[in-house]
């Protein structure tokens, strides 16, 4: 009966609560298992398509002459700094046109975060490193969004790849207004010091010996032996050891590593090291002219011709983020960038930003970058689909997806909706239950970043052969 009446209490004031409720333009509603009957699936198809007519013409030339690179940069957030998302597209760019090469990297295990799998980074210094979601703080943020510097002038990162396909001829380091802090090595030599030092004599105590007999072992007095070894009386047991005092002297090889520096060439904002022959390791080291080191990151290229993709994401990073940065945007120019690609949002939608608020900053981001990159072109990509909170409709993100497509003729960017191409708002529990995306219902599984991959591969190339389809015509 208790039960009963609980039951019917409830009840009252849920009628109560839904009829008092005012409906509020930006509120959310709780979403639940049985909305896969609304989930609708957007052509997955590249929009304005205009205003990627030069990078087109550049993979045209590339795909034709097999010469040249042409470049493509990535930056987002969470959903990009693992490069999950983005390296298969990579690959499936570079199977089509040619491996050109890596693009940039950044040590994000040395700043503590997760990064990609391609190069190993490892250094003898803690490095310390500040992330452009947190309130600045005067650090040298750049091109990575994460500061990385220290003060040690006895450091070496070891770089290795770990994946032969992106073994390299060229190294560009990229640091705050181009400073000349960091140099490179490809071996070290061992160099072996000698010196005279005191002989070191131990003894162990015997059964039945005293002080007098060692001390005349040794040639030096009772008094003397046992100031040395800071005894207060002539009592010693067997088994221990006493320290001999001596005049001899013996020699003392003491070995350590040096780097053998090569040059560096600067140009084009960067520092960079060519090799003739590909690598798979070099060493960073400290300019011993400089006194603070800050590393923004490293670019790394091959001989051949194809494509580079450089993906920069940072956790938790917001458009807003990046835009108090200006030195992020001034050092995007060392990227050589092609085609441009922005992948931000989702972070918004969890302050519950309004769409108009959110296309100020990201317009604002995309005006910087093509300021500082007069010569590349923008796509930008929508957040993919996600819940707020785990179980509330993500408006905020379908209001941006819509937003974007919007304005992209006038703002002069092509765009792709991710957003509507993996389900839209009501997509995430189907999405979850294929296993494409994660229990915080934002970030998606390893499958489920191929599978955005290997979708956004497929819009790009379709774009692609529409454009040489008309070229032809």
């Amino acid at each position: 009966m208790w039960n009963k009446f609980f039951i019917a209490l409830f009840g009252i004031f849920f009628s109560i609560g839904l009829s008092a409720q005012v409906v509020d333009s930006t509120s959310v509603e709780v979403d639940t298992l049985g909305m896969e009957e609304n989930v609708s699936y957007g052509e997955n198809a590249v929009y304005n398509t205009k205003a990627l007519e030069k990078f087109f013409e550049k993979l045209y030339l590339l795909e034709t002459t097999k010469s040249g690179k042409v470049r493509i940069v990535h930056i987002g957030d969470s959903h990009i700094q693992a490069d999950l998302f983005t390296g298969v597209i990579r690959r499936n760019l570079q199977d089509k046109f040619g491996n050109g090469g890596l693009g940039f990297s950044f040590p994000h295990n040395l700043a503590r975060t997760n990064g990609n799998y391609f190069i190993k980074y490892s250094s003898n210094e803690s490095w310390s490193n500040h992330r452009l979601t947190k309130e600045k703080n005067g650090s040298p943020i750049g091109l990575s969004g994460i500061s990385l510097t220290t003060r040690s002038k006895d450091f070496a990162v070891e770089i290795n790849v770990r994946d032969n396909a992106y073994q390299f001829n060229t190294l560009k380091i990229v640091s705050p207004e181009n400073q000349n802090m960091f140099e490179v090595a490809t071996a070290k030599k061992t160099i072996t010091l000698e010196s005279n030092v005191p002989k070191r004599i131990v003894h162990k105590i015997k059964n039945g010996e005293a002080l007098s007999i060692i001390a005349d072992k040794y040639n030096i007095s009772t008094a003397e032996l046992k100031r040395y070894n800071g005894l207060k009386s002539n009592n010693i047991r067997a088994g221990k050891t006493l320290k001999i005092p001596t005049s001899e002297m013996q020699k003392r090889s003491v070995k350590r590593s040096e780097f053998i520096p090569l040059s560096l060439t600067e140009e084009n904002g960067v520092h960079s090291f060519y090799s003739e022959t590909a690598m798979d390791k070099i060493y960073l080291i400290p300019n011993k002219a400089a006194s603070n080191f800050a590393l923004n990151g490293l670019i790394f290229e091959k001989n051949e011709p194809g494509i580079t993709y450089s993906a920069i994401g940072v956790n938790g990073a917001k458009a807003s983020d990046y835009n108090k940065y200006p030195m992020f945007f001034e050092q995007t120019s060392a990227l050589q960038a092609d085609l441009i690609i922005v992948s931000l949002g989702t972070n918004e939608t969890f302050d519950k930003m309004p769409s108009s608020d959110y296309m100020t900053q990201l317009n604002a981001f995309v005006t910087s970058v093509k300021d500082k990159n007069p010569n590349a072109e923008v796509l930008v990509m929508s957040t993919p689909p996600s819940l707020l909170y785990r179980r509330s409709l993500n408006r905020f993100a379908d209001a941006y997806a819509r937003d974007i497509n919007t304005q992209a003729v006038d703002k002069n960017h092509a765009s792709w909706d991710l957003f509507a191409i993996m389900g839209g708002m009501y997509g995430v529990n189907k999405n979850y239950r294929q296993g494409l995306i994660s229990g915080d219902k934002v970030h998606y599984t390893k499958s489920g970043y191929e599978k955005q991959g290997e979708l956004f591969s497929q819009a790009l190339l379709n774009a692609y052969e529409n454009f040489k389809v008309t070229k032809k015509n």
